[in-house]
């Protein structure tokens, strides 16, 4: 056989340049691209999974107090330079007006602080600037007896830490006791409600999405072409109309003198309206309206990739055709199945215009207590951590899937 030529020195040097050269240029290529996936996703996300654990308010508003509460033994209540630290640092923050900020942030640890820091406050704009520290804390005690419990300075002394797994706990419904120990929360228990039902209602629109999508991109595939193009069209029309104009829409059908309820009425079936709009029963109608073209789109992408004679042989051996589609055609059919449903569960999770506009209590799901917390509580450490769960749940169902069923086997239209 004849030998393979070789490259010299100076020719393997010229195609290792050449070689790094081209991969310069694909790297600036592609450059903006990872320039905006860093800023508009990776970005965002490493900001959220920090403020999820990151609470510099009271370190901002209160330093000194919080210094002193570092020294404190734990004793039954912390020493007389805390409570004039504490006297001295209301008046200052009643002057700049920000007494209400650590109102509120203590308040999410000690239930009527609110209301305590900030009266407070006001009495201590009086306090002279070179009172002795006794005697400013004789002030504090008497502008309210609540000064005198440790559960508050328990409180304030936990809110104070600048790195805290607080909101995590409180999206859990759980808390810690004055002895350290994570245990259910007292108050309110609604997080985990809220997830619960966020997971349930996302299944039921997928299993929806299933039953209502998978028989139409069955005969989508298999009618004619030029039918199959115009339902194609009534498939993507959705795409092409304001979301808002579609939830509108299903408002105008389901209220009760809407148009369902008028004709049920017609016809005799109800005697009086039924209670179809801001409920769950609502939210997962309108969202599998809108979320069916997504499962649609990759069920219709693998089917028409599926040769017709897989069932034919199977039926010329002796297979009914119910058990020809239950043993060939649908495990074809998988790929486009599984990521039709991965795509429309997760969509439905982070859902928020739909729950918000036809939902009501029922139907309201974690991603409305998100944006609630974001845009009228203004706890953005704990949306932080409420969408950072949300985001592990996707994670964890994204890995059972590609367990389950390979991630390379995913497929969209």
């Amino acid at each position: 056989m004849e030998a393979l030529p070789t490259l010299t020195l100076d020719e393997a040097r010229a195609e290792r340049r050449e070689l790094r050269r081209r991969r310069r240029t694909a790297l600036l290529l592609v450059a903006p691209l990872l320039a905006f996936v860093l800023f508009a996703f990776f970005a965002p996300i490493a900001n959220m999974l920090y403020r999820s654990v990151y609470n510099p308010t009271l370190a901002e508003l209160i330093p000194q107090t919080l210094e002193h509460l570092r020294q404190w033994d734990e004793a039954p209540l912390p020493s007389v330079e805390t409570f004039a630290s504490m006297a001295t640092e209301l008046k200052k923050l009643s002057a700049e007006r920000k007494a209400g900020v650590l109102a509120a942030a203590v308040n999410q640890a000690y239930p009527g602080a609110s209301s305590l820091i900030n009266s407070t406050a006001r009495r201590m704009r009086g306090l002279d600037d070179g009172i002795a520290p006794a005697e400013a804390a004789r002030a504090l005690r008497d502008a309210d007896d609540r000064w005198s419990e440790p559960d508050l300075w328990h409180a304030v002394k936990r809110s104070g830490q600048v790195h805290t797994i607080t909101h995590y706990l409180t999206a859990l419904d759980l808390e810690r006791n004055q002895q350290g120990e994570i245990v259910q929360r007292e108050s309110a228990r609604i997080y985990v409600q809220l997830y619960s039902r966020t997971l349930g209602m996302a299944l039921a629109i997928t299993l929806m999405c299933i039953a209502l999508g998978y028989p139409l991109a069955y005969y989508l595939c298999r009618a004619p072409k030029r039918l199959a193009g115009v339902l194609m069209i009534f498939v993507l029309l959705p795409f092409w109309t304001s979301l808002l104009a579609r939830t509108t829409a299903w408002i105008a059908l389901l209220q009760p003198h809407g148009i369902i309820n008028s004709v049920l009425l017609s016809l005799g079936v109800i005697r009086q309206p039924l209670e179809l709009l801001y409920t769950g029963l609502a939210t997962v109608i309108v969202m599998t309206h809108i979320l069916l073209p997504f499962m649609i789109l990759p069920l219709y992408s693998v089917m028409r990739g599926i040769d017709p004679g897989y069932v034919r042989a199977a039926q010329s051996l002796g297979s009914t055709p119910w058990s020809a589609f239950w043993r060939v055609f649908l495990p074809l059919s998988m790929p486009g199945l599984s990521a039709g449903a991965l795509l429309v569960f997760i969509i439905s999770i982070g859902y928020y215009i739909i729950p918000a506009l036809v939902g009501g209590t029922d139907g309201q799901m974690i991603s409305n207590i998100i944006a609630f917390h974001m845009q009228r509580s203004n706890n953005w450490g704990l949306a932080a951590a409420l969408g950072t769960l949300l985001l592990a749940v996707i994670v964890i169902l994204y890995w059972v899937y590609d367990r389950l069923v390979g991630a390379r086997n995913l497929r969209l239209a």
